[in-house]
């Protein structure tokens, strides 16, 4: 059973099947930071099973979600919060490094472009006033951790991760950690369903209610397959 498969068998936010939902994972309530995240999410990467921008959104109180990319309906101008900071994520090139941004009494509007590489890269031109926006770009760092998917970018991160790395320059490590064990989860307890990691390397363990669908043999001879 694919995981693009039975939607209905899928939690509705995090789009792991209902036995392995990292919901309860998730920060309760959602972490409270003074930067605004805006996430820019292509409509095609929005239905993705795999997609990892909408549960880093989860995770944070003061964030907005946007869907674009649709032919028929261009994407309205951001409206921004008075008084903030926009800036957009993505390493174009004189982006300045976060880690340099010069102080501000403004709180910063993180707006981070979701979808493949080529997707992201077009958002500041598809999106009406985003071009006069500066960016900014994470510094060098640990390779991605994302084992579900291929990365076409030999720097890129998967959305939570580059989401969790910026906030932790601009909030603190905590909230760099928060994001990632629920990034974690994800990967390792898809990872698991596979039956490439073993339950003790899964970060949170495996829910009681999904044991019945190890692929290591806890259902052999049922004729149920779950990856």
């Amino acid at each position: 059973m694919s995981r693009r498969d039975n939607p209905h068998l899928r939690c509705a936010l995090c789009r792991m099947h209902e036995s392995l939902c990292v919901c309860p994972l998730l920060p309760d309530p959602p972490i409270a930071t003074r930067t605004r995240l805006v996430l820019l999410i292509h409509r095609l990467e929005h239905r993705k099973p795999t997609n990892t921008g909408l549960l880093a959104a989860a995770c944070l109180a003061n964030r907005e979600v946007i869907v674009r990319g649709h032919e028929a309906q261009p994407t309205a101008p951001i409206a921004w919060e008075p008084g903030s900071r926009p800036v957009l994520l993505f390493p174009f090139e004189g982006a300045t490094p976060l880690a340099d941004l010069a102080p501000s009494e403004k709180p910063v509007t993180l707006v981070v472009p979701d979808g493949t590489w080529r997707q992201a890269s077009k958002a500041r031109s598809r999106v009406p006033g985003l071009r006069e926006v500066p960016c900014v770009s994470l510094p060098p760092g640990d390779p991605s951790s994302y084992r579900l998917r291929g990365e076409a970018h030999p720097t890129g991160l998967a959305t939570i991760e580059a989401i969790a790395r910026a906030l932790g320059l601009l909030e603190g490590e905590m909230v760099r950690r928060a994001l990632e064990r629920v990034f974690r989860a994800m990967v390792e307890r898809t990872l698991w369903l596979r039956g490439t990691i073993p339950t003790r390397d899964v970060e949170g363990g495996i829910p009681e209610a999904a044991l019945a669908h190890d692929p290591r043999g806890a259902m052999a001879g049922s004729g149920v397959r779950i990856d």
